[in-house]
């Protein structure tokens, strides 16, 4: 049989929630969006989860159960006047579904044109974002809409989809295909089906000459450094490169930090993605060992978030160099991770007495307060008393990173604890 020009994860795609791998927490018997379908009425969703994990295929499986006018936009190419379009073509049919792929590049205006139709019912809305729709999506859209977290996928559900493939596929099924190690397949993916079925595909073809075809790590990663594309912001190897780009800036290298941010925006890459990645880094990675990186990633994310491209790549490119070439410190961060060990292994331990709030008489009389000493009350604004539960007492979370801002911290703890936490 002739090999289609359609890719295999096209092919495939489901047409059913039943056919569906993964996301059995929605579409399972009994679930939520089962349910619902099965009611013949389904909410405005927003579908959020990672890459190819079935978001467009659930916003089809939606409309063709439904069986109502399906219309499909991207975030990345459509504007408010072809949102228009769709809503005044909606308004002469019933219950149409409108699917809108990475809605969380819709900028506010956008975002707005879809209130009124979605409140009025004009339109059921399908978002679909890789982004947290807390900090992407309007409020007042959120507000109406229910949110649906779609998981990444495990080793077990890529298995699956490999095996449906041989199986269902006319064209897979005239190969003789060994599938002797499939780790390598699996790592490219990242979890994302639609890159694993494409890249499967492409592996078969590549070794078509074979007989059998004998599917191997070695092979597939000689073929895939070959063809799999270089960066594509949907997922080809969006994390990659995004890992990239932070390791740079966390091992102090500005050249390799904005080579890989050049890199992010020439495959367009959502600035405001690259923005909070830095606001994060500023903390994770900086901390106390330089406080104003945080400060300016913080404005970065407001300018970028204003202007947008191409301007924002100046401002990019100046708050990357500044945290590559700043001094690095994880111990706030490594600070949080101990408190937040010790408080899941030891539970909700009492406030200690004298540092608890005494609002009424009556709590005042039971001790709430007691002997509670005022720090500015004291020399250096300092008074020593006992801040943590009983058990905890000495315990030191917080350990000054090796760095001149940070040794300046612990000499001012030290003094003021003196051994008390080791400092």
């Amino acid at each position: 049989m002739q090999h289609s020009s359609i890719p295999l994860a096209e092919r495939l795609r489901p047409r059913t929630l039943a056919d569906l791998v993964g996301q059995e927490h929605l579409t399972g018997e009994g679930s939520i969006l089962r349910r619902a379908l099965e009611q013949g009425k389904i909410p405005s969703m927003i579908l959020w989860g990672p890459p190819g994990v079935g978001k467009t295929t659930i916003a089809n499986i939606v409309a063709h159960t439904l069986n109502v006018p399906f219309y499909t936009l991207s975030a990345i190419a459509a504007g408010v006047k072809e949102v228009r379009e769709v809503i005044e073509m909606a308004k002469h049919q019933q219950q149409a579904v409108l699917f809108i792929d990475e809605i969380h590049r819709f900028n506010k205006s956008q975002q707005d044109a879809l209130l009124g139709a979605v409140e009025k019912g004009t339109i059921t809305l399908i978002g679909a974002t890789t982004e947290n729709p807390s900090f992407e999506v309007n409020a007042a859209l959120l507000s109406r809409s229910q949110v649906y977290v779609l998981k990444g996928l495990g080793t077990e559900q890529l298995h699956q989809l490999i095996a449906q493939a041989m199986e269902r596929d006319e064209w897979l099924q005239n190969q003789q295909i060994e599938l002797k190690e499939t780790e390598a397949m699996f790592n490219i993916s990242g979890g994302d089906a639609r890159k694993l079925l494409n890249l499967f595909e492409l592996v078969v073809q590549s070794l078509g000459h074979e007989s059998p075809i004998v599917i191997t790590n070695e092979k597939v990663m000689a073929i895939a450094q070959q063809r799999v594309a270089i960066y594509d912001k949907s997922g080809e190897q969006h994390y990659d490169i995004i890992s990239a780009f932070i390791k740079s800036i966390r091992g102090s290298d500005p050249n390799g930090a904005v080579y890989w941010l050049a890199r992010m925006i020439a495959g367009g890459e959502d600035v405001k993605f690259i923005a909070r990645r830095l606001l994060i880094l500023a903390s994770e990675d900086i901390g106390n060992a330089n406080p104003n990186a945080l400060l300016l990633a913080t404005s970065c994310f407001q300018a970028v978030s204003m202007i947008g491209y191409p301007e924002s790549r100046i401002i990019l490119s100046q708050c990357v160099t500044y945290l590559a070439s700043s001094p690095k410190s994880n111990a706030s961060y490594e600070a949080i991770n101990r408190a937040q060990s010790v408080v899941s292994q030891t539970g909700d331990l009492q406030v200690p007495m004298h540092i608890r709030n005494a609002p009424t008489k009556l709590m005042k009389q039971q001790g709430y307060g007691k002997d509670y000493k005022y720090s500015h009350s004291y020399e250096n604004n300092f008074s020593a008393q006992e801040y943590l539960p009983e058990g905890l007492t000495g315990t030191k979370f917080y350990n000054p990173g090796n760095n001149q801002r940070e040794d300046e911290l612990r000499r001012y703890l030290k003094n003021l604890w003196k051994d008390k936490y080791g400092y």
